[in-house]
């Protein structure tokens, strides 16, 4: 299994903190935030490379950040090719960039490098296994239906299979949200490519693509507990510094 992290954002809305430095590479008590996946990866057995896209702007620092990783799992950072927010590919551009660059053809497991979270993700990867490798994601019930329309809704039958997939709804009718956190079966990397010939496919949220695929797959989802801050702007960059409680 490859791990992917998504770090070729431009984080605007994080402005002046991210004009010049990648937002995965905020501290929270003080510590990145890349730094808290990475640690998790690297208690994934399965796990035997781990690799992060970045942009052309941020590629020298995250590059860097990478250098003095000491883990137990080989890392890789590559570059997306884009400049400015105007011609970023977007998350899901971002991973068939990265299956094509590193010829990807192994299970993949892909987190978003400003997914701030205490759960295991070795429990992740467990549920995984235990479903006959279906594509699997992230989900978390942040309990709160007036701030939902910020996300994307998920419902779930009682199979924990993935039954509804809205983007961001005006009126959202479940708490449940998807997080930046995939699992995609070798066996089914090839809709990726599939999903990008179809016509008026959207690259950016990923979550676009999730409700295309369940519509052809059965996708599962995995709902954590604990903390998870989806850290977007100042308001929940704060929170996070605030509250976060640190894990290993």
């Amino acid at each position: 299994m490859k791990a992917l992290i998504l770090a070729a954002g431009y984080a605007v809305r994080l402005y002046p903190l991210t004009k010049q430095f990648p937002k995965p590479l905020l501290k929270v008590k003080g510590k990145p935030i890349i730094d808290y996946i990475v640690n998790k990866v690297c208690r994934i057995d399965e796990v035997d490379e781990i690799i992060v896209v970045t942009n052309s702007k941020f590629f020298s620092i995250v590059k860097k950040w990478a250098a003095t990783k000491k883990i137990n799992k080989p890392i890789s950072v590559i570059d997306d090719l884009t400049k400015t927010p105007e011609t970023r590919l977007g998350a899901i551009g971002d991973i068939n960039f990265t299956i094509d660059k590193k010829a990807v053809n192994d299970d993949l497991l892909v987190i978003g490098g400003d997914n701030l979270f205490d759960a295991e993700l070795t429990r992740f990867v467990s549920f995984v296994k235990t479903n006959n490798n279906y594509p699997v994601i992230g989900v978390f019930d942040i309990n709160d239906l007036t701030h939902a329309d910020k996300y994307g809704i998920i419902k779930l039958d009682a199979k924990n299979r993935i039954v509804d997939f809205q983007e961001k709804p005006q009126k959202p009718q479940s708490s449940l949200v998807a997080m930046c956190l995939y699992f995609f079966p070798q066996a089914k990397l090839g809709l990726i490519k599939e999903y990008f010939r179809a016509k008026d496919c959207k690259k950016d949220a990923t979550g676009y693509y999730i409700d295309w695929l369940r519509k052809k797959e059965e996708v599962l989802g995995f709902v954590f507990d604990g903390q998870w801050y989806d850290i977007g702007d100042h308001k929940f960059y704060g929170k996070a510094r605030e509250s976060f409680q640190t894990t290993k």
